[in-house]
């Protein structure tokens, strides 16, 4: 009988003491995770281009669309961890379709002209391939056990155009122009995404213009703004 209820109680001290043990390490694995849990993203944009500030009888024809790609690291601000401060890096291509014809003379000055309706060519485009780095204050409704939540994200975009295309095309002749000084390499933009889970709404707004003050129709500058309206998918 003695050895029954030693065993019992060597059974009950071991079964206290192995609770113990898991609680102890539930909480230190729970406030681990707290601790150190981010929302670093891979992230693809689709978006829609616009062109605003446009020079009188400019307008824009077909689809113009653009594709962004990259990651943005998540460094949270506050001990809830659902402030966070992004800053990422990324590629972007877009496409403009429009009746701005970019060209040059036989001494290699640039010419800017409105095509007028009446002429006659197959298309009118210019492409963008740029590096980017997005800066991003970012608030969610996340937590470290929780991937589907809401999101607003805000903040400014840098880019550098490492290259771009402008090209025409009308019966028996061809122009492409990948050499225009006036043209603008750096893009500076306002960026705003909100939406739940992957799928979000994306703005952004291109604040300094495409070209610099020597692009010029008639006199006036061509003080050309992009606006960029899509869909932004986060990828954890």
């Amino acid at each position: 009988m003695k050895r029954i209820l030693l065993v019992i109680f060597v059974l009950f001290g071991f079964s206290e003491f192995a609770q113990a043990q898991d609680s102890l390490v539930t909480t230190i694995d729970t406030t681990s995770l707290y601790s150190k849990y981010r929302e670093d993203q891979f992230y693809l944009g689709l978006t829609f281009n616009l062109l605003t500030n446009k020079p009188e009888g400019m307008e824009q024809n077909g689809f113009s669309g653009g594709l962004q790609f990259g990651y943005i690291r998540d460094m949270p601000i506050n001990k809830q961890r659902n402030w966070a401060i992004g800053l990422g890096a990324g590629i972007s291509m877009n496409t403009y379709n429009q009746n701005l014809f970019v060209g040059e003379t036989p001494s290699e000055e640039s010419i800017f002209q409105v095509i007028e309706n009446q002429t006659n060519y197959n298309k009118n485009w210019f492409t963008t391939y740029l590096v980017e780095a997005p800066l991003q204050l970012r608030w969610r409704t996340s937590t470290a056990t929780t991937y589907k939540f809401w999101r607003i994200y805000t903040g400014v975009q840098l880019g550098y155009m490492y290259a771009y295309k402008f090209y025409f095309e009308q019966p028996n002749n061809q122009v492409t122009q990948t050499d225009v000084p006036e043209f603008d390499r750096f893009r500076m933009g306002l960026t705003f995404s909100f939406g739940y889970d992957t799928f979000n709404f994306y703005f952004y707004y291109n604040i300094n213009p495409m070209f610099n003050d020597s692009a010029q129709i008639n006199g006036s500058p061509i003080e050309l703004n992009s606006l960029k309206l899509g869909l932004m998918f986060y990828i954890l």
